[in-house]
């Protein structure tokens, strides 16, 4: 295969790869929001207990401070997975920070099923002397990013 194919093939392959990697970040980011309802849950038994109509039988405040709590690490861990994954995104589409991409790309593949086959086809790519030579300083790629 002559150089400017391959490199051609490298940069398509690595374009689609950034597009993947946001479609998968912003999965991430809505997946991750599924604990807000707990969050909410939390708040009302903490602040506002009596809402339940339980009487005496109420569940205890530090209860709903631990569905606070939790759910609330649970969000800002899937968010900020979530923006690791488009910062990675921006990063394959610009050839730069190579190390990072791998192992962005070794993260991604935690987010089942989905992450996991981007994850695998990114290394896959990453991988290849010739990509890797696209994300060396000073390396002029045939598509501006």
């Amino acid at each position: 295969m002559s150089e400017p194919n391959l490199i051609n093939r490298d940069e398509e392959h690595l374009r689609l790869l950034t597009i993947f990697f946001y479609v998968c970040a912003a999965m991430a980011a809505l997946f991750a929001c599924f604990p807000i309802f707990h969050l909410g849950l939390g708040l009302v038994m903490a602040l506002k207990p009596d809402v339940f109509g339980l009487g005496n039988n109420q569940p205890p405040q530090f209860l709903g401070w631990f569905f606070v709590a939790f759910s609330s690490a649970i969000i800002f861990a899937g968010w900020v997975y979530a923006a690791v994954l488009a910062w990675a995104g921006r990063c394959l589409g610009r050839h730069k920070h190579y190390t990072f991409c791998l192992v962005a790309a070794c993260m991604a593949c935690l987010f089942m099923p989905f992450g996991t086959v981007l994850g695998i086809f990114s290394i896959l790519v990453l991988v290849r002397p010739s990509v890797k030579s696209l994300f060396e300083p000073g390396t002029k790629s045939a598509v501006s990013p």
